[in-house]
């Protein structure tokens, strides 16, 4: 319903109240709202609920009373069809086709500037979405993360909004190393339920797809990236790593091309490192006194800011753990300019099939957002 015809509705409330409220410091507020179920009308209101108490009447006497206000204001004809009363004092209205197919005319009468705004001016915001790791093929979960992104981008577009839409890859850690040992063992021949077959390997057949391609010395790339060709040498892990995540970014960008969704920009996970930003971000924390050394490894101090337990950024081996790459990736959108940053992320590959892998960015279905850098 178009904004004008509510604001209709309500001051047809506001009409109906006025006699009722007479004498009284009462300011209530009208909220219209569409009911669960749709048999029961278009609109419903629970105003008479509302100021029953204070009133000391009836909810459904004081309900019926501006129901046949409402229906004796010439304001409603052509907008209101019916009123009726639900339950303790529900009023639900039904609102007149011609109402309804008002909206018609003025989208053929805007045409593309209808529903358009100016209410992000001026402003950028980030929309990072689907972001599956490259360790496996895209799956329903990620489409629909897709949709849900790209229509709040658009959405967001024509509120007048300055939005880059951006695809995170998480091309690095434990996920990408299980991915290369899981294609070097099947370009040595061996398959899930061999002796030889890692443990943790992924058990998925598009792994042996992409051994048999880096073994026949195939050429991939990704959008944004440069050629990857296969060497066929077995034991080089690190070329078999970047085929193989070169390959399934491929994959994955072939099927959102396929449907219809498309990227600003495509941020790796690596380059945190190689450009030194996990470390930066790490070197931040500890010299703002947020970290503690324990049993060899690098603690931060989260109990600080409610947690139930702090947590370990630096492991006993040196290694990072898995939130803090995604620390100082947030530290870079904000050092890009994009103070309002929206996150949709999506379910990550495991074996081969859909898996929660980690507790804050791969949670299907989970929206966050920033406003502020700090």
């Amino acid at each position: 319903m178009l904004a004008q015809q509510k604001q209709r509705i309500s001051d047809l409330f506001s009409t109906a109240l006025q006699p009722l409220l007479a004498g009284s410091d009462l300011t209530p507020t009208i909220t219209l709202e569409r009911p669960r179920d749709a048999s029961h009308g278009d609109i419903a209101c629970n105003i008479a609920m509302q100021l029953a108490k204070p009133l000391k009447k009836n909810p459904r006497e004081l309900a019926q009373a501006i129901v046949t206000a409402v229906m004796a204001d010439p304001a409603r004809e052509g907008l209101v069809e019916s009123v009726e009363i639900a339950g303790p004092g529900f009023i639900n209205l039904r609102v007149a086709a011609a109402a309804k197919q008002a909206v018609v005319k003025v989208i053929h009468e805007q045409g593309e500037a209808f529903g358009r705004g100016t209410a992000g001016a001026g402003q950028k915001v980030l929309v990072e979405f689907v972001s599956a790791n490259p360790t496996g093929p895209l799956h329903v979960g990620h489409g629909r993360q897709g949709a849900l992104g790209d229509a709040l981008s658009s959405l967001l577009e024509v509120q007048g909004f300055e939005v880059l839409r951006e695809f995170y890859y998480n091309d690095a850690g434990v996920q990408i190393a299980t991915l290369a040992t899981s294609v070097q063992a099947r370009a040595r021949g061996f398959k899930p339920g061999d002796a030889e077959w890692p443990e943790s390997a992924y058990n998925g057949d598009y792994i042996a797809d992409i051994a048999r391609d880096f073994l026949d010395q195939k050429t991939v790339s990704a959008s944004d990236g440069e050629p990857v060709t296969g060497s066929g040498k077995v034991e080089d892990i690190e070329s078999i790593r970047r085929f193989a995540v070169a390959y399934l970014r491929h994959e994955q960008d072939l099927d959102l091309q396929a449907f219809g969704v498309k990227f600003d920009n495509y941020y790796l996970e690596s380059s945190l490192y190689a450009d030194g930003k996990v470390a930066a971000a790490v070197d931040a924390l500890v010299a703002a006194g947020k970290t503690y050394e324990q049993d060899g490894a690098l603690w931060l101090r989260t109990t600080d800011y409610g947690d139930d337990k702090d947590r370990v950024m630096k492991k006993t081996d040196g290694t990072y753990t898995y939130f803090v790459p995604d620390v100082a990736y947030h530290i870079n959108k904000w050092q890009r300019g994009y103070g309002k940053v929206i996150n949709i992320q999506g379910s990550d590959h495991q074996n081969g099939s859909p898996k929660k892998a980690t507790k804050h960015r791969d949670m299907s279905s989970m929206i966050t957002t920033s406003t502020e850098p700090g």
